[in-house]
């Protein structure tokens, strides 16, 4: 017989290493792009093509997965995500040109939205308890795996012979790690649960604190995915070096890992995350309003300010988990936070950059993402607030 601590180790284990998953299609990409375009004959259009697909794959595919949890069970789900992810990763680098690499990849990521969405009904099942605590624990576990991917996929291109396409599809043996325990907490009946089955009075799409999250979320994606595009050509046009400008966005990616568990741990102790919201704001206002004034005044202060204020990230997820009553909702309301907030970040970087190409400056799109700060704030002030649905 297995305890009820083994099975709640086990569970975690499952989770971490679906965890880690969750960015290396995404974030393993852009150190090789140069040696890619030119292995598949991909044009710059399409290049850029490859900074979207995530974002509307989250959006689209992350709207189906309660429906897909209610009929089969989410580990179910998990395991299907995870599997669409190793043959995703494994096959795209492969592809015979630049649209066969783009359907792959929307393969890859489609596997992803479902692992995305479903793990925090998991945390809520298994954890209700420790909700704050693991939610951190799986957020450091899927910042250590981006990172990781970001780092290591030029060696491993090395070690391959200067070969990309094995540098990239090595990547999918972390999905298949991954597999085992989800294949078997899929055939225990006691994890397949009708996660869908939410009573019919609760409907996320009309409940004003789904929307607050749905916000919260679509402004911290936004902030993020501008960060991880823009933030180092805009210390380079400030004059700072390449290599400079690449550390100071890593200042950004790297204080998420200690800051995101510990303040999860945190959110999940107090009543109400309220006051957690507006501190981030705060510290995303100063950032974007610091290199607004001169990104070369203090760029190590406005990068440690922008890494602080990206973990709005982990705290919307435990936001999510904590303000759905039961596992179901939480499935109903990730979906559905996840799925309008990517949509909502989709045109944020695109928007940022035609800014910077009509005013040749920078200083109109930091003035925005300044202002952007607002709404997430006060949606981050109503998500926060101790209530459930």
């Amino acid at each position: 017989m297995v305890s009820r601590r083994q099975g709640r180790l086990f569970t975690l284990t499952a989770l971490l290493l679906a965890a880690v998953n969750l960015r290396l299609a995404v974030t393993s990409v852009g150190p090789v792009l140069t040696e890619l375009r030119a292995g598949l004959g991909m044009s710059t259009t399409v290049a850029g093509l490859l900074t979207s697909v995530p974002v509307v794959c989250f959006a689209a595919i992350g709207l189906a997965a309660p429906r897909l949890a209610r009929r089969v069970g989410a580990p179910r789900v998990i395991l299907g995500g995870l599997m669409l992810l190793a043959v995703g990763l494994a096959v795209r680098p492969f592809a015979g040109g630049p649209a066969v690499f783009l359907l792959l990849s929307a393969v890859a990521l489609a596997g992803i939205a479902l692992v995305n969405v479903l793990l925090p009904s998991i945390v809520k099942d298994h954890f209700p308890g420790q909700v704050g605590t693991v939610t951190g624990l799986y957020t450091v576990a899927l910042n250590v795996g981006a990172t990781t991917a970001a780092a290591a996929t030029v060696p491993l291109t090395g070690a391959f012979g200067d070969d990309w396409r094995l540098g990239l599809a090595c990547w999918a043996l972390a999905a298949l790690v991954a597999l085992p325990p989800w294949l078997m907490m899929a055939r225990d009946r006691s994890n397949v649960r009708d996660q869908g089955q939410v009573h019919p009075s609760v409907r996320v799409t009309r409940n004003p604190v789904a929307w607050a999250l749905a916000v919260y979320f679509g402004m911290q994606s936004t902030a993020a995915y501008v960060i991880i595009g823009w933030l180092p050509q805009i210390y380079r046009d400030a004059g700072i070096s390449a290599g400079t400008a690449g550390v100071l966005f890593a200042v950004t990616s790297f204080l998420g890992v200690p800051l995101g568990f510990g303040l999860s741990a945190l959110a999940g102790r107090v009543r109400s995350q309220s006051l957690i919201a507006l501190v981030l704001g705060v510290f995303g206002a100063a950032g974007w309003a610091g290199l607004f004034w001169s990104p070369t005044a203090a760029p190590w202060l406005w990068a440690a300010l922008l890494g602080v204020a990206n973990t709005a990230f982990p705290l919307v997820l435990t936001m999510i988990a904590l303000r759905g009553s039961n596992p179901a909702v939480v499935v109903k309301l990730s979906a559905f936070a996840q799925g309008v907030g990517y949509l909502i970040a989709i045109p944020g970087p695109i928007l940022i950059g035609a800014l910077h190409d009509a005013t040749e400056s920078w200083r109109l799109p930091l003035a925005l993402m300044a202002a952007l700060t607002v709404p997430q704030i006060v949606a981050g002030l109503y998500a926060g607030r101790n209530r459930q649905i």
